[in-house]
């Protein structure tokens, strides 16, 4: 009875290592690793599917799942892969920059005296009182009185004096009375070395805000090319850039041209 129950529990170990043989089998074939045939009722004394055999089995197929997942990422990662749109914010500094240039030199050419009276003509002036330095236009109200005359009445009376050295002092050749309140200025014509020499500064204010404007543009440039976009993208947005520039171009050379023909007119 004893032999007996010794060849069933031999049949039932032959049985399921013949099963985990045919496990391995089909693995292998998905993943050739160079493996003896196992006989599953071997002697034991001479082992085909060794502790040894199965670790060298564990490492290759570990070591090809890593490998297939990594290029599977990188494949995606490189499909993935989006480019930002940064074309509203290259624009919008752009514009920025470019309207920045166009208003500072609308600031110069209005220090520029004409023939005619203007109230910001007199802005840049700086006038000093009780030992502060300021614009005159913090300090003073100024009006026209007509075409060729301007008023400037101070917040402070008692600075009415310091008002008319300043203005006095200033390169643009008027020389103010008092009324008691106010100080009115006359504006004398303009000879013609005057208007040459002025036309001269408003050329080059031009360029140099031609050239502001240029450089605003560049730099929206290069933003687009570092962003990577795509080819037909870059172009369209290069396009639009240069669009902006040459609004702006023709905004300062209008502007140049109004304030040309302004002190030709004397």
């Amino acid at each position: 009875m004893s032999m007996r129950k010794l060849l069933i529990n031999n049949h039932r170990i032959c049985s399921s290592l013949l099963q985990k043989t045919r496990n391995f089998s089909a693995i292998s074939s998905s993943h050739p690793i160079i493996s003896p045939p196992i006989n599953p009722c071997s002697s034991p004394k001479n082992p085909t599917f060794s502790s040894s055999s199965s670790s060298l089995f564990l490492k290759e197929f570990r070591r090809s799942f890593a490998k297939a997942r990594k290029s599977k990422d990188e494949n995606n990662a490189g499909t993935d892969q989006v480019v930002e749109d940064i074309g509203p914010l290259v624009k919008s500094t752009a514009v920025s920059q470019m309207e920045a240039a166009v208003d500072a030199l609308s600031r110069e050419l209005t220090k520029l005296r004409t023939g005619r009276a203007s109230i910001g003509m007199l802005d840049h002036i700086i006038v000093e009182t009780h030992g502060v330095k300021m614009n005159l236009n913090r300090v003073a109200l100024v009006t026209i009185v007509d075409p060729k005359t301007l008023a400037v009445t101070p917040y402070d009376p008692e600075t009415i004096k310091e008002l008319e050295k300043a203005i006095v002092s200033s390169p643009l050749g008027l020389n103010p009375r008092s009324d008691g309140q106010r100080l009115v200025a006359a504006i004398p014509p303009l000879t013609k070395e005057h208007i040459q020499a002025i036309n001269k500064v408003v050329a080059k204010s031009s360029e140099d805000v031609k050239q502001s404007i240029r450089r605003s543009r560049q730099k929206a440039l290069d933003a687009i090319k570092k962003a990577g976009y795509p080819k037909d993208s870059a172009k369209r947005l290069e396009k639009e850039i240069d669009e902006l520039t040459k609004k702006f171009v023709k905004s300062a050379e209008d502007m140049c041209k109004a304030k040309e023909k302004e002190i030709s007119a004397g």
